[in-house]
């Protein structure tokens, strides 16, 4: 917040594997031992033999059994790879489904932009004529500067004779009746309850010449107030903010 008071705020509260073991050289071996290690003659000869076997067992067979089975398998195989693939009725469901949750997002977010403009143009249209109270908050502005300037400089009686004996002074009501006037919603409404009862803290420092306590009410105050012009977007019509 580029003011005097706030400036003057923020000047207060500154896994490793085994190695393989060495294989020992084989020792003299019978032809038995040989027949195990290596690949046998006969075992080479089972896939040639059931190969055989295969076919002549088809050749026993008439073509028209062969004739018969292969087209079986054919439509088997065909009908599996076709079952795997998605309904063409489902997937035009699924595509229209989509397309109406989009239509209806769609339609819900330019309802919202709707309403955030209606709500922007209704608030501008507050902002404009509370004429009276944008005085009353620029009062806020030039007093909460003042004390700061006090409280900087350790004069503390200055700074409560701009802040009064209570929250009854003249300025700080009538920053209630502006505050009561451009608060819409809760967030707002809890930065004047804030911005209050850090007043009254600020004042009761004040008057007990305390200097430190002064300090802290001081930033407090003075941040919910700049919170609170920012949210209601009365800050643009104030100087020195």
């Amino acid at each position: 917040m580029a003011t005097p008071f706030l400036s003057t705020a923020n000047t207060f509260l500154s896994p490793s594997h085994p190695s393989p073991t060495s294989q020992s050289p084989l020792p003299h071996s019978s032809s038995s031992s040989l027949a195990v290690l290596q690949p046998s003659r006969t075992a080479k000869k089972l896939p040639n033999l059931c190969r055989a076997s295969n076919e002549s067992s088809s050749a026993a067979e008439s073509p028209d059994v062969v004739t018969k089975r292969r087209s079986l398998a054919i439509c088997l195989i065909t009908g599996l790879a076709f079952s795997s693939l998605p309904n063409a009725a489902d997937m035009t469901t699924s595509s229209a489904h989509a397309a109406i949750l989009e239509a209806d997002e769609d339609d819900e977010l330019m309802e919202k932009v709707k309403l955030d403009r209606k709500r922007r143009i209704e608030r501008q249209g507050v902002l404009n004529s509370a004429k009276k109270e944008t005085g009353y908050l620029q009062d806020v502005v030039y007093n909460l500067s003042k004390v700061g300037q006090a409280i900087e400089n350790s004069d503390l009686p200055a700074a409560g004779s701009v802040l009064g004996k209570g929250t009854n002074a003249d300025w700080v009501q009538k920053a209630n009746v502006a505050f009561a006037k451009l608060s819409s919603g809760p967030e707002e409404k809890t930065e004047v309850d804030t911005f209050n009862s850090s007043l009254a803290s600020l004042i009761s420092s004040v008057v007990g010449n305390d200097i430190e306590s002064s300090k802290v009410a001081f930033y407090a105050s003075a941040s919910a107030f700049e919170k609170w012009t920012t949210l209601t977007g009365i800050i643009t019509q104030l100087k020195g903010l």
